[in-house]
């Protein structure tokens, strides 16, 4: 069965922020990244557990796939996956998520 795929205000803007990052060298790579990650977003609809366990957060729940070199984190839940964030592969998550407050963490 099809899952809706919904992503959450802090991953979309880390989509725009990429987006932006890019453009600023080239608008017409920028785009064409961009369709890349929400193409990529969209196909968790039909095969959700095929990215890995997020090693970092340690629940079942919520994984990753690698696009390029970024890491598309969301969660799977019965009708639904949620887009958590978008972030480079060299970043510490921890870190990052911790400053931000964002969903997944345990504390």
């Amino acid at each position: 069965m099809a899952k809706r795929v919904r992503w959450t205000e802090a991953a979309w803007a880390d989509l725009e922020h990429l987006g932006d990052y890019i453009a600023a060298d080239s608008r017409y790579y920028a785009a064409a990244f961009v369709r890349e990650i929400r193409q990529a977003a969209r196909s968790l609809k039909l095969m959700p557990e095929r990215g890995s366990i997020v090693p970092e957060l340690d629940n079942d729940k919520i994984r990753e796939i690698f696009i390029r070199k970024y890491r598309l984190i969301y969660e799977i839940e019965k009708k639904e996956v949620h887009i958590l964030g978008l972030i480079h592969g060299a970043r510490d998550l921890m870190s990052l998520w911790r400053k931000e407050r964002r969903p997944g963490l345990k504390d």
